[in-house]
């Protein structure tokens, strides 16, 4: 095991145990926009995926099979966060925010499996903190606000 995949997992673990401390034992209590709109401007930085497409952030010979579809994944899902803000902010946004979920969700488990079947932890350079603490951070939000969206959210879509 690389030290990027201990660094990932690791990191999870932290933010699991912070989610399951802090945030789990007041879903009952808090309305669905309270929890998803700090969710939903935390991945409004995705944008800073971008970063594995450029020179000075990542090593030279970054595979591009990684670095594409991991900084375009994460510009989408910081796309579809910003686009969600408004309506959830109005007690609304439901589908939009499945919508940034799923893919946001889809294009982390991408980005794993991709770097890792490319081995691109050896390229990663400065853009290294990426996975190793921003994207399990992003992975707990997003399983938390699909706990949200199954179990608390019954309003509007």
């Amino acid at each position: 095991m690389n030290i990027l995949t201990v660094n990932l997992l690791f990191s999870t673990l932290v933010f699991w145990i912070a989610a399951r401390l802090y945030v789990f034992p007041k879903l009952d209590t808090l309305k669905p926009p309270t929890v998803v709109l700090p969710i939903l401007l935390l991945h409004s930085f995705r944008h800073l995926g971008l970063m594995f497409l450029a020179p000075g952030a990542t090593y030279a010979g970054i595979p591009s099979q990684f670095a594409y579809p991991a900084a375009l994944g994460d510009l989408l899902a910081a796309l579809l966060a910003v686009a969600a803000i408004p309506a959830v902010a109005k007690d609304g946004g439901r589908l939009l925010v499945w919508m940034f979920n799923l893919e946001g969700t889809v294009d982390l488990v991408a980005a794993i499996a991709l770097a890792t079947i490319y081995g691109a932890s050896a390229f990663m350079g400065p853009a290294y903190w990426i996975p190793a603490f921003w994207v399990p951070a992003l992975l707990v939000t997003h399983y938390i606000t699909f706990i949200v969206l199954r179990k608390h959210w019954t309003g509007r879509a």
